[in-house]
């Protein structure tokens, strides 16, 4: 039986199902897409498999705007340096 409780969220990239253990919380803060490794920044958040696949797919499906329920475009430059720096 799975253990019912760690949550379990959407990525808005890849769509797939995965504990919030394994994703990374966005939220919006001053425009941009800034990540919340710490699940702890106030507002609505977005799931995110913490890859550049994923990103880019959240990007080109225009996802975070819908999840996020934000009508302006949003800055991924903060996103895109952390998920970098997560690589190297």
């Amino acid at each position: 039986m799975a253990d019912t409780s760690i949550p379990v969220r959407t990525c808005v990239g890849c769509r797939r199902r995965a504990p919030v253990t394994e994703l990374l919380r966005v939220v919006v803060r001053d425009g941009g897409l800034t990540p919340d490794s710490r699940r702890r920044l106030p507002g609505r958040g977005a799931s995110l498999h913490p890859t550049a696949e994923c990103l880019h797919a959240a990007v080109r499906r225009r996802a975070f705007p819908r999840a996020l329920r934000c009508s302006t475009s949003l800055e991924t430059g903060p996103l895109e340096a952390h998920l970098a720096q997560q690589v190297s």
